[in-house]
């Protein structure tokens, strides 16, 4: 770090990273990244890494920041792999930066924090989800961005909205990004977001046990109690069955949501669809993951859950294309992480 006084903000980005990330309704597995610039250097959250972990391992990559906004600038398809701008001799364990480094370069606040936080998701996936937000956020200076696959198109697509003095982003079908002078005042700038998008969810019956153990196969239950609530609700059913509606959930849990017909059961599921799928909701009982799902795999479903659980039933939503799924699950950085999550026992 080059003083004491990015030594010490960077250390209290640690401490605010780990407590985001043990927060499910804030962000889930190896989603969310947060950020600290240091001079010409920026330090983010290495790909595939937890937030929960920002203390007990070393989950920060520098980067140099100069040459990475000159190739978003250029359009250089060089920004979508940041691992190109790291510092090797501070990243002895050759760490990827985040593949929203770029994100965070563009904006100008010392510290940026990206979150998956469920409320905002559950407004960013309604087609009248920007007025809606700008009932919520008032005098707040914010900008709206439509989805743009994460990396180069959604570092793109931000540039195109920031003005001076906006220090908070909804981001379509994705997330929130908020930016400050200090690690403190972004934090309170985040908990000040979170309270004025927050929503209530739903509430449902308990899941049926008894009956998803009966069904279950190879399959277990999810390591959340929360996940079942998406099989439960009628209207959370609904939008899950319709398709995938961000990113994360297709790299965990694949395309859409696999839902069981009337008298199927695991077997059964398989058998109609010619493979296993990650998980399987049934109607009034709960949701069973497939024996080897990840740690990533389960977070991802609780966060289903929890969004479709907040999103109004009677909204219109805008779902992932097909052509931006396979976007998403083709891309080489979202297999890396996919690779890394696979071999995590987070």
């Amino acid at each position: 770090m080059a003083t004491q006084s990015d030594a010490q903000e960077l250390a209290a980005l640690r401490a605010l990273s780990a407590s985001i990330g043990l927060n499910p309704h804030m962000t889930q597995a190896a989603g969310g990244n947060t950020s600290l610039k240091a001079g010409d250097t920026l330090w983010i959250k290495a790909s595939g890494t937890w937030l929960k972990d920002a203390l007990s391992d070393d989950i920060m990559v520098p980067v140099a920041m100069a040459p990475l906004l000159k190739a978003v600038e250029q359009r250089d398809p060089a920004a979508d792999k940041p691992q190109a701008f790291a510092i090797e001799d501070l990243n002895p364990r050759g760490l990827r930066p985040s593949i929203e480094t770029t994100v965070h370069a563009l904006m100008p606040q010392p510290v940026v924090l990206h979150v998956h936080c469920v409320d905002t998701i559950s407004l960013a996936v309604q087609a009248d989800g920007e007025a809606e937000v700008a009932r919520r956020l008032g005098d707040i200076e914010w900008a709206w961005v439509p989805y743009f696959r994460p990396g180069l198109p959604l570092a793109r697509g931000i540039a195109e909205k920031l003005r001076p003095g906006v220090d908070v982003l909804i981001l379509g079908n994705h997330g929130l990004v908020v930016a400050a002078e200090t690690v403190a005042a972004a934090e309170a700038l985040l908990h000040r977001v979170r309270s004025l998008l927050a929503r209530p969810a739903r509430a449902t019956a308990a899941p049926d046990i008894a009956a998803l153990t009966a069904l279950a196969g190879d399959y277990r239950l999810p390591a959340d109690v929360e996940a079942h609530a998406v099989a439960l609700d009628a209207e959370s059913l609904d939008m899950a069955e319709a398709g995938s509606l961000y990113p994360d959930h297709v790299i965990f849990l694949g395309q859409g949501s696999v839902v069981a017909k009337p008298g199927e059961d695991v077997a059964g599921v398989i058998a109609r669809l010619g493979a296993a799928p990650v998980a399987i909701l049934f109607p009034r009982a709960g949701v069973l993951m497939r024996g080897d799902a990840s740690a990533g795999a389960d977070a991802m479903q609780r966060c289903l859950a929890d969004v479709t659980a907040r999103v109004d039933g009677k909204a219109r939503l805008n779902y992932l294309t097909a052509a931006e799924n396979d976007e998403l699950v083709n891309w080489d950085a979202e297999q890396y992480r996919q690779k890394l999550n696979a071999a995590s026992t987070a």
